[in-house]
């Protein structure tokens, strides 16, 4: 009678897993706070968190600084090919948009930044905080202490690796942002961030949605370089101030804002050009890659122009940056 007996087994085995999660179920009725502790410390979330976390306070800093990037853009892509273009200051930039009558212009692209940092901050964060517990387990088991060199090298590899992942997103955040610098009748008039991927997927190219992946990820690499590495490192040397945690967390986070924005700006400001150019009548790009960009820029508008903005670029980079790194501790410490 096998056929009996395996029947007989299935059904024991159900029983057993119903009466399991009947138990499971009923102890975390009666101990909701121990059932999340238990889940959050399983080994599939103690590997997610990270990302998760750091999902989440990407998406967090962005809301909050969205119309400070909007300013940002439209700065960069200003007097494109001339050195005596106009030169508008971010009060300007806001005066012209508010002047339209479309406030909420200001907000334009939030999908797509949005999208960027569920998929960018996300990974970069994810990323930064496995190696360093790996760097970490590493050293404790050699009996030393990770150093700056560590965390430079763990924050350029996250950086890398988030941004080409990203990509996509962030072209369609500057195409959605500079829509509106164009003649009315050019302009794409884009209704969200999947419209944005979608359209340019069918007349451009699926390709295209990775232009500009080369400063892109040289961009994040320095960001990350001075963001996370100089932000490790000054909450370490900070460790035996004074300051209270709060406070060590605030210095750390303006500091290392001030190194993102300063290795950053040239690749963001390369970048913001090559993803928004497209083609000509005909067919041909504006600007070949990077390297010429950088050149076409330096010889047509000045080695300064690289920098233009650094102060919007600065109170973008160090705010979003605080945002991000301080939620992101806040939720690693009520995860733990």
């Amino acid at each position: 009678m096998p056929a009996s007996r395996a029947m007989e087994n299935a059904k024991q085995t159900s029983e057993t897993v119903l009466s399991d999660a009947s138990t499971a179920m009923k102890s975390a009725a009666e101990n909701p706070k121990q059932a999340t502790t238990d889940f959050l410390h399983s080994p599939f979330m103690r590997g997610a968190l990270p990302f998760v976390n750091g999902g989440i306070a990407g998406m967090t800093a962005t809301t909050v600084i969205q119309p400070v990037d909007m300013i940002k853009v439209r700065l960069q892509l200003a007097g494109e090919g001339a050195k005596t273009g106009p030169k508008p200051t971010p009060v300007s930039v806001v005066k012209d948009i508010l002047a339209s009558g479309k406030a909420r212009d200001l907000y334009t692209g939030l999908s797509a930044g949005l999208l960027r940092q569920a998929v960018y901050t996300t990974a970069r964060l994810g990323f930064f905080d496995t190696f360093m517990k790996t760097l970490s387990a590493s050293a404790e088991s050699k009996g030393t202490k990770i150093g700056f060199k560590e965390r430079a090298g763990a924050g350029l590899a996250a950086g890398g690796l988030a941004a080409m992942v990203g990509n996509p997103a962030d072209l369609a955040l500057i195409r959605m942002q500079s829509d509106g610098l164009k003649p009315a009748a050019q302009r794409e008039n884009y209704k969200s961030v999947i419209d944005a991927l979608v359209r340019i997927s069918k007349n451009e190219g699926i390709t295209r949605l990775w232009a500009g992946c080369y400063p892109t990820v040289v961009r994040a690499m320095a960001l990350n370089f001075g963001q996370l590495a100089f932000f490790s490192e000054a909450k370490n040397q900070l460790k035996t101030s004074s300051l209270s945690p709060r406070t060590q967390t605030l210095t750390a986070s303006a500091v290392a804002g001030f190194f993102a924005s300063f290795f950053s700006l040239p690749f963001d400001f390369v970048k913001t050009r090559l993803q928004k150019q497209t083609k000509r009548p005909d067919g041909s790009l504006p600007y070949r890659g990077m390297l010429d960009c950088f050149k076409k820029v330096a010889k047509d508008e000045g080695l300064l122009r690289f920098y233009r903005g650094f102060g919007t670029y600065y109170v973008r980079i160090a705010p979003h940056a605080m945002i991000t790194l301080i939620v992101a501790d806040y939720l690693g410490f009520i995860t733990k």
